[in-house]
């Protein structure tokens, strides 16, 4: 399959609306604590991502080949950290909490290819 930019683009949007949309709930739409604090975090995350895949998309239109990989660390790891987080805090089972390490490992992951990728020389 070939890298689209478009669809990270889109998939970015999306996570970036979703990340509002969490961050609006916890504000307004939750009273108990650690249920605000699971959407805030969740939402923080998502949005700091979403916007990680829009510069890596930029890279990579300007030639950098390897960043065809953090994009889809970046948003599978927000759907498995603020997923968790997400069904957490609307009532969700709390075994889902071990769950969400597993979403920042794969962040991290992004970060690390995304250092990677920035180590190559850009092609036209």
């Amino acid at each position: 399959m070939a890298w689209d930019r478009g669809l990270w683009i889109r998939l970015a949007a999306l996570s970036g609306l979703i990340a509002v949309a969490a961050g609006a709930f916890a504000a307004h739409g939750v009273a108990e604590p650690a249920a605000k604090e699971w959407l805030r975090t969740g939402a923080n995350s998502e949005a700091l991502h979403a916007l990680a895949v829009l510069a890596v998309a930029a890279l990579f239109h300007a030639g950098a080949r390897r960043a065809r990989w953090p994009p889809a660390l970046f948003l599978l790891g927000s759907l498995v950290f603020s997923g968790s987080l997400y069904v957490m805090a609307l009532g969700g089972p709390r075994w889902l909490g071990a769950v969400t390490p597993l979403g920042g490992l794969l962040l991290l992951a992004g970060w690390a290819a995304l250092a990677w990728a920035a180590g190559e020389r850009p092609r036209p």
